[in-house]
């Protein structure tokens, strides 16, 4: 195993000729993939790994100005299809990592035959004529809570961006990975996606789009699936599901599995 494979606990699971590599979201590891991963190993090659700063990860390896933009990470994915010797793959992006594989997509279009985005902003904060769900304040306030006492934080975050009560295990398996991050280093990288704007590079974006959004997320609003799909610069298309929470695939997977089989198998068609 590669330096890099070693770093990001990379997993290689099934033998099928199509690659497909499962990315995570903030606050979460590869584990959130739990539901999908039995319904593709059979037929397709999945790559999983864990991006720097997850619990998962040694704390020592997260640089901070490297990871200060989301082109740090989009260069983590693209050593690690380097490093697999992956000619291309259809990249499954949940949260911030729809991003950074639209990112490392527009330095190596010729790796991703497609992108999966499930639950992906551009930028979270409102805007004179774009709507992103959070006020400065809002994301002040939520940046001085994780400082001030971060478990409490993890404690009553949770149940806000999985949509649920603290019983639901989705809820209390979000809040273990969440938990697990260290502390300086969730706030950095909580700091680096809310305070993010990648609206400007959406044109670049040139491989096909399939957008997958919950109908009530408190992190991403509607709207702004919307706003992907019409400022990416390849063929994009939108689905909205009738799930609640950032997280679906995690809490809802009865019914965002299918939705997201049917994305991964099936091209849009024009």
């Amino acid at each position: 195993m590669g330096i890099v494979e070693e770093a990001h606990n990379v997993r290689v699971l099934g033998a099928g000729e199509q690659t497909i590599v499962l990315a995570h979201g903030f606050g979460t590891d590869q584990s959130v993939w739990k539901h999908l991963i039995p319904h593709l190993v059979d037929t397709h090659r999945l790559i999983l790994f864990d991006n720097m700063g997850a619990g998962t990860t040694n704390p020592e390896y997260f640089d901070f100005d490297r990871y200060a933009s989301l082109e740090g990470y989009a260069y983590d994915v693209l050593a690690i299809l380097e490093e697999l010797q992956v000619q291309s793959c259809i990249f499954v992006g949940h949260s911030v990592s729809a991003i950074i594989g639209a990112i490392a997509s527009i330095t190596r279009p010729d790796l991703f035959t497609k992108l999966v985005m499930i639950s992906a902003s551009p930028r979270y904060l409102n805007d004179a004529d774009y709507y992103g769900g959070f006020e400065q304040e809002e994301i002040d306030q939520l940046f001085e809570a994780m400082r001030s006492n971060y478990k409490a934080w993890c404690g009553g975050f949770a149940p806000l961006a999985v949509g649920g009560d603290m019983d639901s295990l989705a809820v209390q398996e979000f809040s273990r990975t969440l938990f697990n991050m260290r502390p300086d280093i969730a706030l950095s990288v909580a700091q680096t996606i809310f305070q993010g704007d990648y609206r400007h590079l959406l044109y670049n974006v040139t491989v096909p789009c399939h957008i997958i959004q919950s109908q009530k997320d408190m992190a991403v609003p509607v709207v702004v699936a919307e706003y992907l799909h019409q400022n990416l610069g390849g063929e994009s298309i939108v689905e909205v599901m009738s799930t609640e929470g950032h997280l679906p695939q995690l809490s809802s997977p009865d019914v965002v599995v299918p939705v997201l089989l049917r994305h991964i198998l099936n091209d849009i068609v024009v």
